[in-house]
């Protein structure tokens, strides 16, 4: 019996491992003054070197949607320049603009977008849109440690055939809905060209207030933590400390929910799936007391599974339903994305890095994470050689911008960052030490911004190491 279990737990890891095999997604230093203990044989302070993200920002949202479906917004961002350059432009993604017709002219139902205005602290500015780059010239250098208010109004409808920020079965998906403001590093904004593998827009943690006004029939369904269902169809929340915010705007959802310290709400489409929405919750539910035990507090009180359009984590609330458009998952499939997208809560929501640059940092250390939960499940041992021979032929570091690989960029930055994760631990402690790392791991970088050099920097202290030769065989460390 303990063969077949080992076997299946083989199979188990094969599927999940290709599962992430075929998703979607695929710098000055600033010295903290935080000194925190470590569970290390060598007994000293670490002092964690992270990345600064050039500016702090805080978001107010004002938005009304009408029966239609057209949005009217109105945004005001207060921007302070942390940097030590002046700027003359600010730099913001814009990604409904990548689903309007003079950008994707080959959807049948695109977005529409109209700004109105955008000023600068109260005067007209200067403004371009280049795909979903919002460039605002500034009239006077903003120098550092200088203040600054951007206020935007404009309109928006949703196309139907959108990523993430899409109309879906009647329902609407607000993804990165707003203008994002990007960081700035390295003397230069740091903003890359919209892909549609991986993610390409990059944020600090910021505060945001959004007050909001929807049709009666619908429900809103967001980051914030203390919603109610059915929820009022006008309101107003704050949500603070975070990467983003996302709404769903649901029709006539069938809602199963999970009370507890942290409540559970599981938002679907179909009547007849309830008893899958209630195993949903509770594999939700133990998944993020797994998490808690291992490396620290989830930091809301309540997460919202809404099982409706691609697979995607959010501040606070996660979708699942399909990892490509138009087709489906089996029920076991969907849970183990739903636990992977829990795991970001941490590798995203709380440990910042850049998904351009450094995407194994959240999707690797996301599916190391989602393998430590089922391994600790079943109590089985780890099968390191099969892992291994999953990614035998898979030849470049995990590390690469996302530009740099060819269509399997998901096999690296899912698959093989994983994998070689864990083979930091098959000769030195196996599954428990794994989850003593990801502990001190978390209590070191929380709500702060990791990169691949840090990592290394970490690691090496962490296993006490002479070298970095164990990490250049997968890493690309060259400055």
């Amino acid at each position: 019996m303990k063969i077949i279990r080992k076997k299946l737990l083989i199979l188990s890891f094969i599927v999940l491992f290709l599962l992430f095999f075929v998703f979607l997604k695929l710098t000055p230093q600033i010295a903290s003054e935080e000194k925190i203990g470590i569970e290390n044989p060598v007994k000293k302070k670490f002092s964690p070197q992270t990345v600064s993200p050039g500016n702090t920002s805080e978001y107010d949202i004002n938005l009304k949607m009408d029966m239609d479906g057209k949005f009217r917004l109105k945004t005001s961002v207060e921007i302070i320049n942390i940097s030590e350059d002046p700027w003359e432009q600010l730099v913001f993604y814009f990604i409904p603009n990548m689903y309007t017709k003079s950008v994707s002219p080959d959807l049948e139902h695109p977005s529409t977008v109209d700004f109105h205005n955008i000023s600068i602290n109260g005067e007209q500015a200067i403004f371009t849109l280049e795909k979903d780059t919002l460039y605002i010239k500034l009239s006077d250098k903003l120098e550092p440690n200088q203040e600054i208010r951007v206020d935007f109004s404009y309109d928006l409808t949703l196309p139907e055939e959108g990523f993430r920020f899409t109309k879906s079965n009647e329902n609407f998906h607000l993804a990165q809905f707003y203008p994002m403001l990007a960081t700035y590093r390295n003397h230069q904004w740091n903003k890359e060209e919209y892909r549609d593998r991986g993610e390409t827009y990059h944020t600090t943690f910021s505060n945001f207030k959004l007050t909001y006004e929807i049709p009666e029939e619908y429900n809103l369904v967001s980051s914030f933590d203390h919603e109610v269902f059915p929820s009022p169809n006008k309101g107003s929340f704050e949500v603070k400390n975070v990467k983003e915010v996302f709404l769903a705007i649901l029709k006539n959802p069938t809602l199963m929910e999970k009370e507890g310290d942290i409540a559970i709400r599981v938002f679907g489409l179909k009547e007849e799936n309830q008893e899958l929405y209630k195993e949903i919750g509770d594999e939700a539910s133990t998944a993020i007391k797994y998490f808690e035990d291992i490396m620290g507090p989830y930091p809301f009180k309540q997460l919202d599974v809404v099982i409706d359009g691609i697979a995607m984590e959010y501040p606070g609330i996660v979708t699942a339903h399909t990892i490509r458009e138009g087709s489906s998952i089996h029920p076991n499939a969907l849970k183990d994305i739903v636990i992977h997208e829990i795991a970001h809560q941490y590798f995203y929501g709380i440990i910042s890095n850049d998904p351009y640059r450094d995407a194994w940092l959240d999707e690797g250390f996301t599916s190391f994470a989602t393998s430590l939960y089922h391994f600790s499940k079943t109590k089985e041992s780890v099968p390191y050689e099969s892992m291994y021979k999953q990614i035998e032929h898979l030849e470049h570091p995990v590390n690469l911008p996302l530009d740099q690989y060819e269509s399997n960029v998901s096999s690296y930055v899912y698959g093989k960052s994983s994998t070689m994760l864990w083979r930091l631990f098959e000769k030195d402690g196996g599954r428990e030490e794994a989850e003593k790392f990801l502990k001190n791991y978390y209590q070191f970088y929380k709500y702060k911004e990791v990169n691949t050099k840090e990592f290394v920097r970490f690691a090496q202290y962490y296993f006490n190491l002479e070298d970095i030769s164990e990490f250049e065989t997968w890493l690309e460390l060259n400055d």
